[in-house]
């Protein structure tokens, strides 16, 4: 894989990652007339939860659902210059243009921790951080589900390039990849394209998994990711796919109506700590997973996926990488909405068993 970095014409970094043998250099530079990125983004922390909520006012103007003709992330041609310069290309990262959190964050008090109205119990702070889109081909009527083997191994090389990227940064906690796949998800550009989030806090998801895994090993001398997998395993009711290095479930207490996780048989904390041999197998299993969930209901489904990884500074020896694929559609035409148990009380109600929809999925796909 070759890798060329460069800048876009508002001084935004972006990242070519090269895996066809005869492509071309890549120098093309962007012509647009681009204003220098400046972000408004900040963070408040909650006094009732102790969570951090950013604020990012700036993204309301953000491109939303722009035509083919006029993608933003298809490559450039001749009188329509896009976010990527070149004519062409296999997989490609840049810095949003539209950011939940920059390294351009504008913070007209000072850098630093402060409060909203003089309010001591509301500390508020810069949204310092980074987010990253990455485009995985640049065709844009494909998807994740229908690149080549090899091109979701270059995927993954490349989400450990980053992350290990964003973790070098000094305001980066953690370092969250994902996709966003459909209309019903809320997708604003069709094209096949996940986001990197470089977050400046620990989040409330990867906290609560820290501790419940620092109690488990407390009393157990075991990683509970471990045990969950072995168990999982065993039984086999709700296994979807598995490999020498992976095994894909549907978990037992899974909260949405389709929900599979993806899991490496060893404990790692982070997608860069993935052997060679783990990312080959992974790129495999993952291909035939999505095969499963896009048969399902013989239609694209919408789904977001998500790697946990571990923090960057801490709760490294607790974390267990893994990959968690959702949906919203309970069934072919019908969404599951987070209504008043969810929603409010953040209690989940499924419509659906995991043991029937890991069935139907392993006979959705052969």
């Amino acid at each position: 894989m070759r890798r060329t970095t460069a800048k876009l014409a508002d001084g935004r970094e972006i990242v070519y990652f090269d895996d066809t043998p005869d492509a071309p250099p890549r120098t093309a530079a962007d012509t647009r007339d681009l204003p220098t990125l400046q972000s408004s983004s900040e963070i408040r922390r909650d006094p009732l939860t102790g969570e951090w909520v950013a604020m990012a006012a700036h993204r309301q103007t953000r491109t939303y659902r722009p035509p083919a003709e006029t993608c933003p992330l298809c490559p450039s041609e001749p009188g329509r210059p896009t976010e990527i310069p070149e004519a062409s290309y296999d997989v490609v990262v840049f810095e949003n243009r539209f950011p939940s959190f920059s390294h351009a964050v504008h913070d007209s008090g000072g850098q630093g921790l402060s409060t909203v109205d003089g309010i001591e119990l509301v500390p508020r702070a810069p949204g310092l951080g980074r987010c990253e889109v990455v485009c995985f081909t640049s065709d844009h009527n494909s998807s994740f589900g229908q690149l080549t083997v090899p091109r979701i191994r270059t995927v993954v090389d490349v989400w450990a390039d980053r992350t290990e990227a964003m973790s070098a940064l000094p305001y980066v906690a953690q370092v969250f990849p994902f996709e966003n796949r459909g209309e019903e998800i809320g997708v604003t550009l069709t094209h096949p394209h996940g986001q990197i989030y470089g977050y400046p806090f620990i989040t409330p998801r990867t906290e609560r998994m820290l501790e419940i895994a620092s109690s488990y090993v407390d009393k157990n001398g075991r990683p509970v990711m471990g045990d969950v997998l072995e168990a999982e395993r065993v039984a086999g009711t709700r296994v979807v796919e598995t490999s020498e290095h992976w095994t894909a479930f549907v978990p037992s207490a899974a909260r949405w109506p389709v929900e599979v996780h993806v899991v490496p048989h060893r404990q790692v904390p982070d997608l860069p700590a993935l052997t060679s041999a783990e990312r080959d197998d992974f790129a495999h299993l993952y291909s035939r997973v999505l095969k499963h969930l896009d048969s399902l209901y013989a239609r694209p489904l919408p789904y977001i996926a998500a790697w946990h990884q571990a923090p960057v500074r801490e709760g490294r020896d607790l974390a267990w990488l893994h990959l968690e694929v959702f949906s919203i559609l309970r069934t072919k035409d019908k969404l599951k909405y987070l209504a008043g148990s969810e929603s409010g009380m953040a209690v989940w109600i499924n419509d659906v068993t995991p043991e029937a929809v890991a069935e139907r999925l392993r006979n959705a796909f052969t």
